[in-house]
């Protein structure tokens, strides 16, 4: 029997996504980082992320499951791939719930910035909140240590100095990450009137939301609005590592925040539900979670972070791609 039967059955007789799945969905991320990593630099708008969605639908269809996009690229009519609704793997049951990201929107303009990531986050059917029809979220993530200390319908300069308490440090020595939008300038004004330091993410918040959740990583909180899909995204990661998201949902457009659905407040196990969780990411240019895709002389780098719920894992994946035909190296560091 060969590996891939054999994790086919596996899948199938646990009823839920597990640790063998995730490794192999880094090889989708993988694959995805290095499509768009190949035009990162050359300034062509939108190249990257086509080139990424294309190589994540080919490998995902390779993987021994069956699962329904989720949240993906966008509806049918939007997208040739990763659309919304669109069944992906090969397996026969159990049906899970797929949400994907191809280069977490940094490389959809002409200015490729770093922070991007290529993801996925796999979990039991019906378990993803589909944020649609809203496209932002506002949000704020910290780590397990700081979950209870903070809330996002308090001022700002409240959580900074309760994050600062818990971590026993001044506020001058919290940073702060924020998605580097113009809808977010009065809040940077507010976190710096704090003492607090800034640190601004370019292509995309789910890497900074993740290392804000990290204990060796230098960022301590995220905060502002960005991609509601990535903020599902994000809070599949956070459900691995026992960080916490809370969130509201965003009109596209500036005006009154009215209404039911931009008030209530959405919890990391609102955005994502259930036991068994996995998350893959792949980054595509560096940030403070992920190095990014690297071309050396004959082999191509990437770095990736896998989580698993049940059991609680990390692994931080190191992989040398080399030329078809060639030997291939690949260095797996779990912590």
């Amino acid at each position: 029997m060969s590996t891939q039967e054999w994790d086919a059955s596996s899948f199938a007789a646990t009823g839920a996504p597990d640790h063998t799945l995730a490794l192999e969905l880094v090889r989708v991320t993988e694959a995805a980082a290095m499509a768009a990593g190949r035009w990162v630099g050359r300034g062509e708008a939108n190249s990257g992320g086509v080139a990424a969605a294309a190589a994540m639908h080919e490998l995902i269809m390779s993987v021994p499951m069956r699962g329904v996009v989720v949240i993906g690229e966008g509806e049918k009519e939007e997208s040739p791939v990763l659309f919304t609704g669109q069944e992906v793997g090969y397996g026969d049951r159990p049906v899970y719930d797929v949400a994907v990201s191809a280069g977490d929107g940094a490389l959809s303009t002409a200015r490729d910035v770093p922070c991007s990531v290529a993801a996925i986050a796999v979990a039991e059917r019906g378990a993803l909140h589909d944020p649609s029809p809203a496209l932002l979220m506002e949000k704020l993530v910290v780590g397990p240590d700081c979950a209870d200390v903070v809330d996002i319908s308090r001022p700002v300069a409240e959580n900074v100095r309760a994050v600062a308490a818990t971590k026993g440090v001044g506020t001058s020595d919290v940073v702060a990450a924020v998605l580097n939008r113009p809808r977010n300038r009065e809040l940077v004004r507010e976190i710096r009137d704090t003492g607090a330091h800034v640190h601004l993410l370019e292509g995309g918040d789910v890497a900074g939301a993740i290392a804000a959740a990290r204990p060796e990583s230098p960022v301590d909180i995220l905060l502002g609005t960005g991609g509601a899909k990535e903020g599902v995204l994000a809070a599949a990661a956070l459900s691995c590592l026992g960080g916490s998201l809370q969130a509201r949902l965003r009109p596209e457009v500036s005006g009154p925040e009215t209404g039911p659905e931009f008030d209530q407040v959405l919890h990391t196990g609102d955005l994502v539900r259930g036991d068994h969780i996995l998350f893959c990411a792949t980054g595509v240019t560096g940030s403070e979670l992920l190095h990014g895709v690297a071309h050396h002389s004959g082999l191509t780098t990437t770095q990736s972070i896998v989580l698993c719920s049940t059991p609680a894992t990390v692994r931080l994946i190191t992989a040398e791609h080399r030329p078809a035909g060639s030997h291939e190296r690949e260095e797996l560091r779990s912590a």
